[in-house]
């Protein structure tokens, strides 16, 4: 007999907790799985040997289900970079201290590209020292920028919920006569996914989003004025989705960073607002969406829940199996049936990597998306949950803040 731990790291999502029910629903139907502990914010919650065990909060088919669909990450989260094992071992040694007095046999990360280094760096560690605990990362990230799978969970909600939220904004927009300009800016350092995904709108014959920018076409101030005016002599209200990370001059951003050296993006949508307003002179105002992205579960795609569940399911096979050092990936078959395979990849081909927008998609103008990229985000976005509610609003899953503590 053996244990497991599972933790989550990174940015929340609306999809990351059910992730975690996968793990331990699979875990449940396996005779040589004991206690499934849930490690507190993270691989934190390991080197300070701070678990809880999950058996005794998930009690019935209807906890597991409210936790399914509960935004965020129910065991805390972090953000924390291990340092390499050669120059610090003393922060290893913890977590084996940790995982030996548990009797943990496999350790499964939910997490995004910085969790994917900790898996990565962890399982290169415990190869040299010859630790037989099977590492397993399980992506998930709202910016869907983990290279080789192809697409992350998480994602699919939160372009579901940004896509809903423009079409709203755009409906809002054209009640007055008055020429307007709305600038609305997304989550998305790196990587334009989220931003581009805006374009599934178009599929409902909306013309909006009229521009799109993301970080991997270059950005000019003069070519963006020039492009809101073209877009204001065809349209009486025009709609821009931009990425919080395309490419501003120094100091519109507060240019901390964390950990992982990452800047805390927000106030492009504001800086375009003045530039527009005093450069062009018509009604405008800028909506940042910030965490919504992430949270809103109230608007999540079944698709991505689903395969979520689906995936860290799989996470525990792939332990049992004996694989360490690993992925989960999805692999897609096809886009209409939309049709995918979970498959795993190394840890170390994933770790510190950005899968980019393709350039393709990208129009030669550097403002929108083609709509053939349409296909590729269209299934990601589809189904409904029914919503578990009380007093009017949906409920959620939360662990004791004592236990947390």
């Amino acid at each position: 007999m053996m244990n497991i731990a599972v933790a989550q790291s990174g940015g929340p999502t609306c999809a990351i907790n059910a992730s975690l029910v996968g793990v331990f629903r699979e875990s449940l139907k396996e005779p040589s799985i004991d206690a499934i502990f849930g490690s507190i914010n993270g691989i934190e919650g390991i080197i300070d040997n701070h678990l809880v065990d999950l058996k005794s909060m998930l009690l019935s088919d209807d906890d597991i289900e409210l936790l399914r669909q509960t935004p965020s990450t129910v065991l805390g989260s972090c953000r924390y970079k291990l340092p390499d094992w050669r120059e610090n071992e003393e922060i290893y040694k913890k977590i084996v201290a940790t995982l030996r007095q548990r009797n943990i046999g496999a350790f499964f990360y939910i997490g995004g590209n910085d969790s994917m280094d900790t898996v990565n760096k962890l399982s290169e560690y415990f190869a040299t020292i010859d630790l037989d605990v099977k590492i397993i990362g399980i992506p998930k990230t709202i910016d869907n920028d983990l290279c080789i799978t192809d697409h992350t969970p998480g994602f699919g909600s939160a372009g579901k919920y940004v896509a809903t939220t423009l079409h709203e904004i755009t409906r809002d927009s054209t009640v007055y006569s008055m020429p307007s300009v709305t600038i609305v800016e997304i989550m998305g350092r790196n990587a334009g996914w989220l931003t581009a995904s805006t374009v599934v709108l178009h599929a409902m014959g909306e013309s909006s989003p009229h521009l799109i920018y993301v970080p991997e076409a270059d950005f000019s101030l003069e070519n963006f004025l020039r492009d809101v005016r073209q877009e204001m002599s065809k349209h009486k209200a025009v709609i821009v989705a931009v990425s919080e990370g395309i490419e501003v001059p120094e100091g519109v951003q507060s240019g901390v960073v964390d950990n992982f050296g990452h800047k805390y993006l927000s106030g492009i949508g504001k800086y375009l607002e003045d530039i527009v307003r005093r450069e062009i002179g018509c009604k405008v105002r800028s909506v940042e969406l910030n965490v919504m992205q992430r949270c809103s579960s109230h608007l999540a795609s079944k698709t991505d829940i689903d395969e979520a569940e689906s995936i860290g399911s799989a996470g525990v096979r792939c332990a049992l199996s004996g694989q360490t050092g690993k992925i989960m990936i999805f692999r897609r078959v096809s886009d209409m049936p939309y049709t995918l395979v979970i498959e795993t990849a190394d840890a170390y081909e994933i770790a510190n990597n950005v899968k980019h927008l393709p350039k393709e998609y990208i129009n030669s103008a550097g403002n929108n998306i083609h709509d053939f990229a349409i296909p590729y985000f269209m299934p990601l976005i589809q189904g409904e949950l029914q919503p578990i509610m009380s007093h009017g609003i949906p409920r959620h899953f939360a662990i004791h803040e004592s236990v947390l503590k």
